[in-house]
């Protein structure tokens, strides 16, 4: 595997950083996920605006314009031998020469991107659905920032892990929030239903289209808080995410949710996030064609 540090491709074996990196040290640092089809990328500038707002919020410059961003990721791109791809891209604020909870100044940050290959869901499984539990959110103030800084996360998501599930919804003061590692949307009497953004909650990319899907097909929608007694009753749960798409969600805490199966509703949603996609690949291959 071919990566991206610092302003060199070189084999991930032989990629370094100091042990006095921040990131290592601190979990200092924000991370994006970006997914690629057909080696075009998607919702890329989407992404790169989000990577933008998480350095902003925690006082770091932009090493790269969007510009940059997008030629290394395409360079990075060509040099995988498949074609879907799940790119990893993290900032850190860099190597220090001591270890000390004051910002530095005057450091270069750390930069480091891998790509994956993209596994899609197999289709019936897909269409069985998943399941998921809650608990409570017991995480930090600024959700919205997509910092490394995952311990809470992955805690809690292993406890559905162990549980043979998909996927811990978090729950603050009695509302849902989002999921360990996703968005959350509900279907409650032919309106569909996410928490608004802020800071308990990460922006996400695909949260974002599938709310613009919602508003291009005139499906009803709203962006609003909803009780975890709301979740139980609903008659449909998705989650979503950049790499997993829109997985519809069966059971929350052993009790069935709706039918049971996935709904008519997400049946719509997928259909129209595929298009989304292969309108997104044809558009990037047409412009990279133009002289």
């Amino acid at each position: 595997m071919t990566v991206f540090l610092n302003g060199e491709f070189l084999p991930l074996e032989q990629a370094r950083i100091s042990p006095l990196d921040r990131g290592f040290l601190f979990g200092d640092g924000v991370y994006e996920v970006i997914p690629a089809y057909a080696k075009q990328l998607f919702r890329i500038k989407q992404h790169l605006q989000r990577l933008d707002n998480s350095l902003d919020a925690v006082r770091m410059a932009n090493p790269y314009s969007d510009e940059e961003w997008q030629n290394i990721l395409r360079e990075l791109i060509a040099k995988q031998d498949y074609d879907d791809h799940t790119i990893y891209l993290q900032v850190t604020r860099g190597a220090d020469n001591h270890r000390n909870y004051a910002i530095p100044r005057h450091i270069e940050s750390t930069v480091f991107i891998m790509s994956s290959k993209l596994e899609a869901v197999p289709v019936p499984q897909q269409h069985l659905g998943t399941c998921a539990i809650t608990r409570e959110d017991n995480r930090w103030q600024h959700c919205d920032v997509k910092a490394i800084t995952l311990l809470a996360n992955i805690l809690l998501r292993q406890q559905a892990v162990d549980r043979g599930c998909t996927e811990t919804f978090l729950v603050r003061d009695g509302q849902v929030t989002e999921g360990a590692a996703s968005n959350i949307f509900i279907v409650c009497d032919g309106t569909l239903f996410t928490p608004p953004k802020g800071p308990m909650l990460l922006p996400g990319i695909t949260r974002d289209l599938v709310l613009e899907i919602a508003e291009n097909t005139g499906f009803p929608h709203q962006q609003q808080s909803f009780s975890v007694n709301k979740l139980f009753t609903a008659d449909e749960v998705w989650l979503t995410s950049s790499t997993r798409e829109i997985v519809p969600v069966i059971s929350v805490d052993n009790r069935r949710i709706g039918t049971g199966e996935p709904g008519e509703i997400w049946h719509e949603f997928i259909v129209a996030y595929d298009h989304c996609k292969q309108q997104t690949t044809t558009y990037n291959r047409l412009s990279e064609e133009l002289p």
